[in-house]
C-alpha cells in the first residue's frame, strides 16, 4: 500500500478529484524511468481529466550519481511553481545532462532562476527529497520506476495499453 496516501504536498498533475490516479515513484536518471515519461504523458492524453498523477522521488544515487542533485533541483523549481516544466526538462528525450551545469540549462527552460538550482541552494530542500525517498521505502518500492495504479502498486508492462487497461479495470 501506498504510505502515505496522496496528499496536498504531492506533486500532481489533474483534478485531486479525479476518479483514476497513477503515481510514479522516479529518478530523473534512470534510463527506465527516462523511458516510461513519455508512456506517461500518452496515457495522462489518453484518460484526459479522469487521471491524476503524481510524482515523487526515488534517487538511487548509489547507481545514479546525478540523481539526488536532479531531485534537489526539481524541488528548487517546485518552490517556485515551476515543478513540472523543471520535469519535463528533466526527462526530454535523448540521454540524461546532469551535471551542474545542465541543472542550469534545465532551469532556464523551466523559467527559473540557475542559480537557485544547484548546490549549496539546493540544501534546502533536501529533506523534501529525502521524505519521498522515505515514503517509497515504506510503500515497498525497490527500483525505478515504481508505479501505483490508484493506490496500489503495478506490476505490468510499462506500455499506454497496460496503464490504461489497470487505471480502468481498478
Amino acid at each position: 500500500m501506498l504510505d502515505p496516501p496522496l496528499g496536498p504536498y504531492d506533486h500532481v498533475q489533474g483534478h485531486a478529484d479525479a476518479p483514476l490516479t497513477l503515481l510514479k515513484y522516479g529518478d530523473f536518471e534512470c534510463p527506465y524511468c527516462r523511458d516510461a515519461a513519455p508512456v506517461i504523458e500518452k496515457v495522462q492524453q489518453e484518460l484526459g481529466e479522469r487521471l491524476r498523477f503524481a510524482f515523487r522521488h526515488f534517487p538511487l544515487h548509489e547507481l545514479h550519481p546525478h540523481a539526488l542533485a536532479a531531485a534537489t533541483a526539481s524541488e528548487m523549481a517546485a518552490l517556485e511553481g515551476r515543478f513540472w516544466p523543471m520535469h519535463a526538462s528533466l526527462y526530454a528525450p535523448g540521454p540524461p545532462r546532469l551535471t551542474q551545469a545542465d541543472l542550469r540549462e534545465h532551469a532556464l527552460n523551466a523559467g527559473v532562476d540557475p542559480d537557485k538550482v544547484v548546490w549549496p541552494r539546493t540544501r534546502a530542500v533536501e529533506d523534501r527529497v529525502e521524505a519521498d525517498f522515505n515514503s517509497g521505502v515504506r510503500s515497498g518500492v525497490r527500483g525505478t520506476p515504481t508505479l501505483y495504479v490508484n493506490g496500489e502498486v503495478y506490476r505490468g508492462p510499462v506500455s499506454v495499453e497496460r496503464l490504461v487497461d489497470a487505471l480502468l479495470s481498478e
